[in-house]
Formats: structure tokens, C-alpha cells, sequence
């Protein structure tokens, strides 16, 4: 059970692997007040070939080079007294579990009967090994975070590269929206609340909420009775908490509005300045009506823009909404794999490159629906603002590209450096099963330092 939820926990968040009760355990290394566990090696080498199959002989040296790395940073990361808020590993703790939950269809039965103990006891078992990785990345971050490049270093780097080494860039494009999302009409918005409305005299009559929010909420909490777990503040949006903050125990509150919809919310309990709570959300429907509306909506917007009343960028503050990424970044898509404004015509969602596959750069698309993560609907309208053919690598036009892996290769030799002055004034034993491995022989100059 405990290597399956740290291979889900790796594959979707980055963790490293944690103890598995079936390797008989011994301490393989010791880097200052940290113990490096045989069975942290083995799962890691099970999990690499879970994922590719087979592992290059002496992958096992690698890890152990690694594990050894993110030791002595979670030593040094303790002497130097770097904090981790519980608040803060609480919250990625819950972030994790609700994405394994994500791939179970929200099914906490399912989860709990797949790992054999219920969330919280999952939760229990991994928050230490949790706070030690935040740590790790933290104190990694402090290492680093004086290394720059300048523009002559990125040039050595580039030149650096043999020439049939250089990258070839696929086609590339930037591209910019507008997004709106439809209004619901006041018919809609009123059924919505009187629905709810409904419900509330329902359970004031003796009905179960629990039960009232498996059959009408409509949300993924619905599964749970409407259970949304223990929360502090800060975590729900502000209409919704500033409601259940003001509810005692048991209470209900009257309908309340936010971004999701209209929902019933009750106490369960309170802990200081956490609550436990739970809700039934009643989300309006839009009509054909009201997506016809936004979508000359867009239009109309669009045409202000192709005869020059107003350019694209005022367009985006005046109309696109507050909510997506790009509404602060002038409009300007970012790709989520890369961090940065370009994409490969690979990584476009199908209806953006279908939309723009023959657009001229500058152009402007009619409105187009699509939904977001949650299954909202909403309409968008996107220009092509630039275009790059197919290429190899060169300064003038992957500079930006150039430069972060510049920084990286920095980095890389910045954090060998500090690994190896940082070794000479640490307590450091090797197994000497791994005596014979060229990568550690940085950690066995000595085999016991004071």
C-alpha cells in the first residue's frame, strides 16, 4: 500500500518515494543528523522502472548520490533553522490527496478501501516525510537563489554547444484572448435560489442534508454528502467563508452566491480558526438564450478591434475576465508545460489550433465556446501574434530559451560546489556496498569527518 500511494504521490506531485514495510531496512549512509535508509534506495529504483521499464546498470549509485544531495540540504536546511509552517504542509498534504482522489472519481469509500486506512491516517503517514521534502526544495531554493546569467555568459554558453548539438525548434506561435463567461438570465438565477430554498425547508421539516446534497448538489462534494473537510481561512472563496465563519455548530445558512453557483452551508464543527463544514450547490442553467448573448457579445468586442477602435490589449482589461491567467499578462496564453508565452502546435488545444491553423499573424478569430476544468462553459476570441518556422537554435530568435538553460547549467555546477564544500564540515558514512561507485566518491574522501 505504501509504495502504491508514494508512486501515485511521485507521479503527480514530484514526492520521493517513502519506506516500504516489505525491504528488510538498514541505514546505508549518514549525512550529518540524517539517515539514508536502504529501502529509500530500493523504492526508488522500483519506481524508475515502474515508469520506464528497464533501468541503466548502476542506476542505484545515481540514486543514492541523490538521496545524499537532498540529505545534507535537509541538514543544512535544519541548522540553519529554515521554517515550514504546519498551515502550509496541511495544505499540500490535501492538494495531493485530492488528486489521487481526482483519478478514484472522488470516491473516499474507494480510497479507503484501495489503501486499507482512511484519509486522515494516509495523511498522517506521509506529513513528516512531506515537510522534510518543502525543506529540502526550500533550502535548494536559498542555495541558489543568487545565481544569474549575463548576456556575455549566455553567449559563452550558446557557443559552447557543438553545432550539430543545437536544438531543433518546431514551429512556434504566441497566442493572445479574450475570454467571457455567459451571464445567466434572472429566470435562471431565480429557479436556482428558489431550488434551494426549497431544500432548506425540506431539511428544516426533518429531511437528512447529507442526503439532499448526494441527490441535487452539484458539485464533486456530492458523493460526500456534501462534506468538505476541515478547512482554514483563506481557503474558500471570500462570499463562501465569510458565510460559514459566521455559522455555530449545526447551523444552516440562507442561501449564499458566489462565483460557483448558490449554496446551503452547515456547521459541523469549528477548531479555532479552522471549520468543518459542508454545502449543497445549486448551479443555474444557462440557456440557448444566454450563450447566443455572450457570443455577439464577443462579437461585437471583435469588431471594435479589427476596425482599429481599440486595440487588443485595451480590450483584454475592458472585457476578458479577471479570472484566467492571461487577463494579467495583456492577454498573452501561457503554456503551463513550459512557464513561457510560446507553443508548439502540438501542445494547442484542438480548437485553438484548429482556429488559428490558417490565421495571418494579427488576425482575429469570431467567438468560440469551450469549457474550462470544472466543465463551465465559456466563449473566447483569440489572435495569432506571432509565428515562427521551424528551426535550429540561435540567439536571435530563442534567446529567452538559451538564457533559462544557461541558468540551469549554473545552477547545476553552482549546487556541485556547494555539495562539495558542504561535505568537508559534515559527518558523512558510506555502506561499503557502495565503496565501488565512481559517482559518491565526493561523499568518501573521508570515510568519518568531525
Amino acid at each position: 500500500m505504501k509504495a502504491i500511494f508514494s508512486i501515485l504521490l511521485a507521479l503527480t506531485t514530484g514526492i520521493s518515494c517513502f519506506a516500504q514495510s516489505e525491504v528488510i531496512d538498514k541505514v546505508v549512509a549518514t549525512v550529518g543528523g540524517e539517515l539514508v535508509l536502504l529501502s529509500e534506495v530500493e523504492e526508488q529504483h522500483a519506481l524508475l522502472e515502474a515508469q520506464n521499464g528497464v533501468v541503466p546498470e548502476g542506476m542505484r549509485c545515481n540514486i543514492m548520490d541523490q538521496l545524499m544531495a537532498n540529505k545534507l540540504l535537509l541538514n543544512q536546511a535544519k541548522l540553519d533553522s529554515i521554517q515550514v509552517s504546519d498551515e502550509e504542509v496541511e495544505a499540500q498534504l490535501d492538494a495531493r490527496i485530492e488528486r489521487i482522489l481526482g483519478f478514484m472519481n472522488n470516491d473516499i469509500t474507494q480510497f479507503e478501501d484501495y489503501y486499507g486506512q482512511t484519509v486522515n491516517e494516509v495523511k498522517a503517514q506521509f506529513r513528516e516525510d512531506l515537510k522534510n521534502q518543502i525543506l529540502i526544495d526550500r533550502m535548494r531554493s536559498q542555495v541558489m537563489a543568487s545565481v544569474t546569467v549575463t548576456p556575455s555568459e549566455v553567449k559563452k554558453f550558446f557557443s559552447s554547444i557543438p553545432q550539430d548539438s543545437l536544438p531543433y525548434f518546431n514551429s512556434e506561435v504566441e497566442i493572445g484572448e479574450i475570454v467571457y463567461k455567459p451571464k445567466v438570465s434572472p429566470e435562471e438565477r431565480q429557479k436556482a435560489i428558489s431550488k434551494l430554498e426549497e431544500i432548506h425547508q425540506e431539511i428544516l421539516d426533518g429531511g437528512d442534508f447529507a442526503q439532499l446534497a448526494a441527490k441535487y448538489s452539484n458539485d464533486g462534494s456530492a458523493r460526500a454528502g456534501g462534506d468538505l473537510g476541515w478547512a482554514k481561512r483563506g481557503r474558500y472563496v471570500p462570499e463562501f467563508e465569510a458565510a460559514a465563519f459566521k455559522l455555530e455548530n449545526n447551523e444552516i445558512s440562507p442561501v449564499v452566491e458566489s462565483e460557483f453557483g448558490f449554496h446551503l452551508i452547515q456547521m459541523l464543527e469549528r477548531r479555532g480558526n479552522s471549520i468543518h463544514v459542508r454545502h449543497i450547490l445549486i448551479k443555474p442553467e444557462l440557456t440557448d438564450a444566454d450563450l447566443e448573448l455572450a457570443q455577439a457579445h464577443l462579437d461585437s468586442v471583435r469588431h471594435l478591434i479589427l476596425n482599429d477602435s481599440i486595440s487588443f490589449s485595451q480590450a483584454v482589461k475592458l472585457y476578458s475576465n479577471e479570472d484566467v491567467q492571461s487577463f494579467n499578462n495583456d492577454g498573452r496564453m501561457v503554456n503551463p508545460a513550459t512557464g513561457n508565452t510560446f507553443f508548439e502546435i502540438g501542445d494547442l488545444e484542438p480548437d485553438i489550433y484548429f482556429t488559428i491553423d490558417t490565421m495571418k499573424v494579427g488576425g482575429v478569430s469570431a467567438p468560440f465556446e469551450f469549457r474550462d476544468p470544472v466543465g463551465d462553459i465559456f466563449f473566447r476570441i483569440v489572435t495569432l501574434q506571432s509565428r515562427t518556422a521551424p528551426h535550429r537554435a540561435n540567439l536571435q530568435q530563442d534567446y529567452s530559451k538559451i538564457q533559462k538553460a544557461a541558468i540551469e547549467s549554473k545552477k547545476n555546477e553552482f549546487i556541485s560546489d556547494w555539495i562539495e564544500q558542504k561535505v568537508e564540515a559534515t559527518y558523512i558514512s558510506l555502506d561499503p556496498m557502495y565503496q565501488s561507485c565512481p559517482v559518491l566518491n565526493k561523499w568518501k574522501k573521508q570515510d568519518v569527518r568531525p
